[in-house]
């Protein structure tokens, strides 16, 4: 079992950059894959960003790869979503998840992930 608890989330105007953190308590983060989603109001949860174990093995959304980043440290039980050039349409709870790391599918498949954070509320302003 794996406790997870994002933070970073917050107010900000179109063009800036935030940086959310998901903190791993309990079994250590490392042994999972790490991954980002975000639902807005009224639409269905929407795969961001995910990280293998090592880092070594990165998918983003297609369409925000240019604006993100995803990383991690391991030694903190640590996932990081780097966020630049913010527009209103990224407006979401932003939230990490947990998966096991042989699971074998695509990253962005909701259901593969077994634990999930609370999320945290990204709002941009235009």
């Amino acid at each position: 079992q794996v406790q997870l608890e994002e933070s970073g989330g917050g107010l900000v105007q179109a063009g800036g950059s935030l940086r959310l953190s998901c903190a791993a308590s309990g079994r250590s983060s490392s042994t999972y894959v790490m991954a980002w989603f975000r639902q807005a109001p009224g639409k269905d949860r929407e795969f961001v960003a995910a990280i293998n174990r090592s880092g070594g093995i990165i998918s983003y959304k297609e369409s925000l790869k240019d604006r993100i980043t995803i990383s991690r440290d391991n030694a903190a039980n640590t996932v990081f979503l780097q966020m630049n050039s913010l527009k209103p349409e990224d407006t979401a709870v932003y939230s990490c998840a947990a998966r096991d790391s042989g699971y074998i599918g695509a990253y962005s498949l909701v259901l593969s992930y077994k634990f999930w954070g609370q999320g945290t509320q990204v709002t941009v302003s235009s």
